[in-house]
């Protein structure tokens, strides 16, 4: 399999072994898998390095809920609210931390603050600055797929070819990360699992999975806890859906996927590097 190698600051990341495991930290009020739970900094640092503990490779905090019909948070509310978690948490640990946003005044604070990944689930079509702070910055970028945004995407999403649009679309991002200056060692791509997508959608993207390393970058996929996995089993509640999840990681760790994004780091790192080497062997 391929090999890519990240650079996170003072830390290179080593992809195209076993996934890498990223740990979810939401800093929110109204996340949809634990929203409140981590809203006070002491709390978001000590499962921040909980996640680390339990082997996560990557921190990912976020200021700002991306669930279907959120609704959207200032730039200075998210500073507010990741900008002591990163910076506290960078001078705790060496784990790479990256920050989930779509504005570019949070993502400079948050790269300012310690953080050195910028994940943004519009792939650089909300703000205009952000491949410019990305290109200047040298920092990784995440680019994903979502059809809309939060507020529209699960209105009746439709594709022609759900694995061909999307791949068809996240080529046109990184081409346009490529005219912004942004170099393809630092592109990580994702494609957008519960992000204007219905459970069929989502199962044919996993099904079809190991086509997305067509496009060349790394991948990076997060199927943690979504409702899709609910729909399918018929469960309700988030925190429930951990061996559908569990099941969703394997997938994805069997296609090649070089980061997987999970809420359950311990139990994740586990089925990951299982179905890694299983596929390996």
């Amino acid at each position: 399999m391929k090999t890519f190698r990240l650079s996170c600051r003072n830390t290179i990341l080593e992809l195209g072994g076993a996934p890498l495991i990223m740990g979810i930290l939401n800093v929110t009020p109204d996340s949809f898998s634990d929203g409140d739970e981590y809203l006070e900094p002491a709390a978001a640092v000590r499962h921040g390095l909980d996640m680390v503990d339990q082997g996560a490779d990557i921190i990912d905090v976020g200021g700002e809920s991306t669930r279907p019909a959120s609704e959207p948070v200032t730039a200075d509310e998210q500073i507010r609210r990741v900008g002591p978690v990163i910076w506290t948490l960078s001078r705790q640990t060496d784990v790479p931390i990256s920050i989930d946003t779509t504005d570019s005044r949070v993502a400079e604070a948050a790269l300012e603050a310690g953080a050195s990944i910028i994940n943004d689930v519009s792939a650089l079509r909300r703000d205009p600055a952000m491949a410019e702070l990305a290109r200047q910055c040298q920092a990784p970028v995440i680019l994903m797929h979502m059809l809309g945004t939060p507020q529209t995407m699960q209105d009746q999403p439709t594709y022609d070819d759900v694995v061909q649009d999307i791949m068809r679309f996240l080529a046109e991002r990184m081409a346009f990360a490529a005219a912004a200056g942004i170099e393809p060692a630092n592109i990580v791509l994702d494609p957008g699992l519960g992000f204007g997508k219905t459970p069929k959608h989502n199962l044919t993207i996993l099904r079809h999975l190991h086509r997305f390393h067509e496009l060349g970058p790394p991948l990076l996929v997060g199927p943690s806890r979504k409702s899709f996995i609910g729909k399918v089993l018929e469960i309700d509640s988030p925190r429930q859906r951990i061996f559908g999840t569990a099941a969703a990681v394997a997938t994805c760790a069997a296609a090649g996927a070089q980061i997987i994004r999970v809420h359950d780091v311990r139990a994740m790192r586990q089925v990951a590097l299982l179905a890694a080497a299983i596929q390996n062997a």
